[in-house]
């Protein structure tokens, strides 16, 4: 009988003859490193999409699981205290995997935990190959089809029949339909092996090593590059010190992104703006990308698509969530991540505050009927004219000053409900109103930020240049007007008169972004903390009541809860 020799796209073991181990783990912490524990091992043992077996154990961590973590996965002490020690679940673990390839939603960490524990065990590890989900989601999809790889929203995308809820079988379950649906994704793309999987992103074809001479008119300087296709569109976006060298890179195997494969491809001509800094660079790529908006862009796409928590100005002041900002004399903070963050601000303060939550225009002496809220003193009334004026202008000042001041009042105000709410054991409920109130100084805390710059009508600054020199920025209302590095030998006065008379004319005067989208504005903010920094003319600074001081403690939620669970 003669041998067969397979071709090329034969070799490796196809997607379907091989057997997975989904696992997922529940823990105490972090970090197995800084002695966190694992307190459940979920896992689905898979081939062919069909389902071979589960797995699944509490574990007794022999240690009190910390009330952040009972919130999140609803694991008690009480459900742990007579379940199996890791010493017994990992060998009954190790022994169900064997000979599978280990998939996990963020494989460093759930791997990371039980090659520890076989380590602190002296287990012999039995060297799995792994597959990160996470990794293989953000390879194949783009920000348009997710905003991110997370696994509830990667399980909410593809409709997985199962939900995850931060259980670990839950969650290795709902991790098999994520699988299973990037394989039906990469199959049109060729992606049929194991191998393939693993190591398509770093593949370099022939066709794209040859379409390196796009590069090579580029220069050796600071600025943003665009690739174009056939039609003369634009595809992406970016930028570099050196433009050509980083032009260069996206035909090697430097450059691992699937997307930027593609996108390589389909590129016929690349087009370069040369700046004099890098600062110039970054706000120039900002402002193409949101103009073009490119296909292949990820980031900063869509600079119009803003949230914002408004107070409006009319006889009986209300909150509103908007997506513009006008110049009406309204306040403002923001922008959101999303309309639910701003909603949850929107929550703290009517929580906080008695204004009224209708979305009618009063007149000054309104006589409708009162809503519950009002009925049940949630709302000062102004819609039956019940409403002492004078009283319901102190009321929105309150809210004014805590969305545009310090929020202090806000602040104490909520955390009392926190606590009481944690004593109560009634954890779940304390950290919804802990993420609202995150939620609502964030947003003050921002339009903090970007107020420093978009009430200065001019500012110069200059900061060393890498390799000697200084670079100057003259910069108004927020928005980058002119940029430049002063040449040795000139006059510094003289020149920097000429940079100013030079610069873009920015008209400013309302709202916390009102000549410049809050991406820009936030990264001049960075620059103007460079190391070395001189202002040349001008001058900015912190706001006197800033809101900065009262978020840091609500960052980190385990420390959060640690406070909040003291006797007292």
């Amino acid at each position: 009988m003669e041998a067969v020799q397979g071709s090329f796209d034969e070799l490796g073991r196809q997607l379907a003859d091989v057997t997975f181990c989904v696992v997922d783990l529940e823990t105490t912490g972090g970090s197995a490193a800084k002695g966190s524990k694992i307190t459940e091992i979920g896992a689905v043992k898979v081939r062919g999409g069909e389902v071979l077996g589960e797995f699944q154990s509490l574990v007794n961590p022999d240690e009190l699981i910390p009330a952040f973590i009972t919130v999140l996965t609803g694991i008690t002490d009480q459900m742990v205290v007579h379940a199996p020690r890791i010493a017994e679940v990992l060998p009954s673990f190790l022994e169900f995997a064997r000979g599978t390839v280990l998939v996990a939603h963020n494989a460093p960490f759930d791997v990371g935990f039980l090659k520890h524990d076989a380590r602190i065990l002296g287990i012999p590890w039995p060297g799995f190959e792994t597959l990160d989900t996470a990794v293989l989601a953000r390879r194949v999809l783009s920000r348009e089809e997710v905003p991110n790889c997370k696994l509830s929203t990667l399980a909410a995308a593809f409709s997985a029949t199962t939900t995850p809820n931060h259980r670990a079988l839950s969650d290795a379950r709902a991790t098999v339909d994520v699988l299973h649906a990037l394989f039906e994704r990469l199959g049109p793309l060729g992606v049929t092996t194991l191998e393939e999987v693993s190591t398509y992103t770093s593949k370099v074809k022939p066709e794209q090593r040859k379409k390196r001479h796009l590069a090579d008119h580029l220069p050796e300087a600071p600025g943003v590059y665009l690739f174009r296709d056939a039609r003369d569109s634009i595809l992406y976006v970016g930028t570099s010190r050196n433009l050509r060298v980083r032009a260069r890179s996206y035909f090697t195997k430097a450059e691992t992104r699937t997307r930027m494969g593609e996108m390589v491809m389909l590129a016929q001509r690349i087009d370069a703006v040369v700046c004099a800094t890098a600062l110039e660079a970054q706000v120039r790529e900002l402002r193409l990308i949101g103009k073009h908006r490119p296909p292949y862009n990820r980031r900063s796409k869509f600079p119009d698509r803003l949230t914002w928590l408004k107070l409006t100005r009319e006889p009986w002041p209300r909150l509103s969530i908007v997506r513009t900002i006008l110049d009406d004399d309204a306040d403002y903070i923001g922008p959101f991540r999303g309309r639910p963050a701003a909603e949850a601000a929107l929550t703290a303060l009517h929580d906080s505050f008695r204004i009224r939550q209708c979305t009618p225009r009063l007149a000054l002496r309104s006589r409708k009927s009162p809503c519950a809220l009002a009925e049940m003193g949630h709302c000062l009334s102004p819609c039956d004219g019940s409403a002492d004026a004078g009283e319901y202008a102190a009321e929105v000042e309150r809210v004014r000053r805590a969305m545009i001041a310090d929020p202090a009042d806000l602040v104490t105000s909520i955390r009392q409900h926190m606590v009481d709410l944690a004593r109560s054991e009634r954890f779940e409920d304390a950290a919804v109103w802990r993420d609202r109130l995150t939620s609502f100084l964030r947003a003050v805390v921002r339009t903090q930020r970007l107020r420093e710059l978009t009430s200065v009508d001019e500012l110069v600054a200059a900061a060393p240049r890498p390799g000697g020199g200084w670079e100057v920025h003259v910069i108004r209302y927020g928005r980058l007007a002119a940029a430049g590095v002063l040449p040795r030998g000139v006059h510094p006065t003289a020149w920097v008169d000429e940079l100013v008379a030079s610069a873009e004319t920015v008209v400013g005067g309302f709202g916390p972004i009102p000549a410049a989208t809050a991406e820009e504005t936030e990264t001049l903010l960075r620059w103007l903390g460079s190391p070395g920094l001189r202002m040349v003319r001008g001058s900015w600074h912190v706001p006197l009541e800033s809101a900065a001081r009262h978020l840091t403690p609500f960052e980190d939620a385990s420390s959060t809860w640690q406070e909040l669970q003291r006797p007292g």
